[in-house]
């Protein structure tokens, strides 16, 4: 009797401890992919432009080139909750109902995500979900929720990590799998604890569409395109599958050059950064379109090893970044960061390729690779002989490396 009594306690312990274990599993098996309402709209939102900024997503070519989830940034709710204490979206900017809309990009064949803050307000002054989470979860999980963004404004005095653990479980428990993104800004370096909270991590503070230095926003600074990239060296080896750093969102279409443009989205495939567009997809050039709808980048990307790329090489400007790939692949990305034209002279057999977090070993005077360039679209040749072009202000060569 009491064998069969401390049997059934065990087995009670361990289905209450996998309920509470956190965040699903198989989630983000690579950088997630889609578009956030923040870099371009901020709270300005309402259900008419969304739908018309979801169709678009279709229609663009978005969709086909792998981007999946549409997702609603800060602004979506009311002031207020309701007398039970519930989240209640903004009537007038969502007149039909937050799950009406919802509904629309599911039947677009597209993911659905939403954002609140761990603090007691958002960052735009709207109800945070401090002290209801669990209550928040079940309100996200009826809607059909894919993916929440978890900012962290107005958080004086609190624990990051418990904080973004209590949501982490409020989630698992509401039993709908989500992608949980912790945009946490970096503060407490949540790459070295959140690996099983949640699925990205903010890596730093802010973007804005700059491509070097800081961008002055008046009452703050936001980081530049190049301030981001040079803080991603320490916290590589914390990214995979399943768990990414995070360096936010893209400026592609913002404001930048053409050639700003592609090295910011060249940089973010050669990291293995999640891809959230931030544009206006309804206005969009065909530069840009051809920048966010590039296959051949957005493979490096997504590649299935999921090994982030770090600086291989930076002399005068010119600036070298390595990414391994599956099956013993390379992608190499040329930048030159500089005001000035930059010539490429680049002899692989000087230069062997050793990285320890992905194991890999090449060297090009044992082994030729073909040359393929991502932007231009051809083969350039192959390792055996030493690579030569010349490279614009702000421009990069991004080419991927396919033994022979």
């Amino acid at each position: 009797m009491i064998r069969a009594f401390l049997y059934t306690a065990i087995i009670f312990l361990l289905n209450f401890n996998n309920l509470f274990a956190q965040k699903f599993e198989a989630l983000a098996q690579t950088p997630p992919m889609g578009f956030n309402t923040w870099n371009t709209f901020q709270t300005n939102i309402n259900e008419q432009m969304l739908k018309n900024m979801v169709d678009t997503f279709i229609s663009s070519g978005m969709k086909d080139a792998g981007y999946r989830y549409f997702i609603l940034d800060d602004g979506w709710m009311a002031m207020q909750r309701d007398s039970s204490g519930n989240l209640v979206p903004d009537p007038q900017k969502f007149p039909g109902g937050m799950k009406k809309f919802v509904d629309y990009v599911h039947a677009k064949g597209l993911k659905f995500g939403i954002y609140n803050c761990a603090g007691t307000l958002t960052c735009g002054g709207y109800p945070g979900t401090r002290g209801y989470e669990y209550q928040d979860a079940r309100f996200y999980a009826a809607l059909g929720v894919d993916y929440l963004k978890y900012d962290w404004c107005n958080t004086v005095g609190l624990d990051a990590k418990e904080a973004y653990t209590t949501m982490s479980k409020a989630i698992k428990v509401a039993g709908r799998p989500m992608v949980f993104s912790l945009c946490e800004w970096g503060n407490h370096k949540p790459w070295e604890w959140a690996t099983n909270i949640g699925h990205l991590w903010r890596t730093t503070g802010d973007i804005a569409a700059g491509f070097d230095g800081v961008v002055d926003k008046g009452t703050w600074k936001a980081m530049s395109v190049m301030g981001i990239a040079d803080k991603q060296a320490e916290m590589r080896q914390y990214s995979g599958p399943g768990h990414w750093n995070d360096p936010d969102m893209l400026e592609v279409g913002n404001g930048m050059t053409y050639n700003e443009d592609k090295a910011h989205f060249s940089l973010w495939c050669m990291l293995a950064a999640p891809l959230m567009a931030g544009n206006d997809l309804r206005k969009m050039s065909d530069q840009t379109k051809s920048i966010l709808t590039n296959g051949d980048a957005i493979a490096i990307d997504q590649d299935v090893l999921g090994v982030a790329g770090f600086k291989y090489a930076a002399l005068d400007g010119l600036e070298i970044w390595i990414k391994p790939l599956a099956n013993n692949e390379l992608a190499v990305c040329f930048l030159n960061r500089s005001a000035k034209q930059k010539t490429i002279t680049f002899n692989w057999k000087d230069h062997p390729i050793k990285d320890g977090l992905s194991s890999i070993i090449i060297d090009f005077n044992t082994s030729a690779y073909k040359i393929y360039d991502l932007w231009l679209k051809k083969t350039l040749g192959n390792t055996n002989r030493a690579l030569k072009s010349d490279l614009g202000v702000h421009d990069v060569m991004m080419i991927k490396l396919t033994k022979l």
